[in-house]
């Protein structure tokens, strides 16, 4: 199934992000634990993110997005970065997705790495998902959004710019960074609509469950903490299980003033802890 079609149902799309197991445990069984408890939330998609880092024998991600299609009925969009990546490793991927019955991409220039040289022949996701339009292969792709603005971009306007060129170069979907101040999102989204980006955009939301999560989320993509979020971590950071539950609570809170609004989708970051996403789905499920 396209992604891409799961929005003309009328409904709110909701998917789940998760990970493959890290490098050390070297055991991709494990990660079976984790969607077993995401089954029965039954979500649009489940998508896997590229942990590859250019190097085209890492099939992890897409191995995961065959277990997710074959063993649990599910779609899944398969992650896949570019920086790293010549022409030759993405047509080796793309062969491989096609291979495994793969339809759905989420292309991602991916993060500079400090000491790697990038490689020159994606320099940006745009040109990755204009690639893929036109390997000969008929996947739907998707793209990423920052409602904050991405780190890199030089103005806010010109990261609108290069969001609508991705979507000219055939991104179909758009799924958002994550952030915590719901109207950073609406104020994103209105300047979208009116650039002409007409394309389903999914709002990402992520649980902050503990205090590591808010420095290492924020340092990374710069999401800003709204002054209710902030006292609400300060309040309970000495307090793993109230941290626990206000960090659930706080993204439940965000997705019903969402679904309220009208948003296309909500892309929820499980960080592979399926409890999280059965109390939250549970508690909005009626809603969509």
């Amino acid at each position: 199934m396209r992604i891409s079609s799961a929005f003309k149902s009328g409904k709110t799309v909701f998917s789940l992000e998760i990970f493959p197991p890290k490098k050390e445990t070297g055991d991709i069984s494990t990660i079976y634990k984790t969607l077993d408890g995401l089954e029965s939330i039954k979500p649009d998609f489940i998508s896997v993110t590229y942990g590859a880092g250019g190097n085209r024998a890492d099939l992890t991600t897409f191995e995961i997005c065959k277990i997710i299609k074959e063993k649990y009925n599910l779609e899944a969009l398969a992650h896949l970065t570019c920086v790293n990546s010549t022409r030759e490793d993405i047509d080796y991927i793309l062969q491989k997705l096609n291979e495994s019955n793969i339809e759905n991409i989420l292309a991602l220039r991916g993060d500079i790495r400090e000491g790697v040289t990038p490689k020159e022949d994606f320099r940006h996701a745009s040109d990755l998902v204009e690639y893929i339009k036109n390997s000969g292969y008929d996947f739907s792709v998707s793209g990423a959004c920052y409602p904050e603005v991405h780190n890199d971009a030089e103005s806010p306007v010109s990261d609108i710019l290069a969001l609508k060129k991705k979507v000219e170069c055939g991104a179909e979907h758009l799924v958002s960074q994550l952030f915590f101040d719901n109207n950073a999102f609406y104020s994103f989204l209105e300047k979208a609509r009116i650039a002409g980006i007409d394309v389903p955009i999914e709002a990402g939301i992520m649980p902050v469950v503990n205090v590591h999560q808010i420095n290492r989320m924020v340092s990374m993509c710069g999401a800003s903490l709204p002054a209710k979020f902030s006292k609400t971590m300060s309040r309970f950071a000495d307090n793993p299980q109230a941290l626990f539950d206000a960090g659930v609570a706080y993204a439940i809170d965000q997705i019903i003033d969402l679904i309220s609004n009208g948003v296309d989708g909500i892309h929820l970051y499980t960080m592979n802890n399926p409890q999280v996403a059965q109390r939250i789905f549970s508690a909005i499920d009626s809603m969509r």
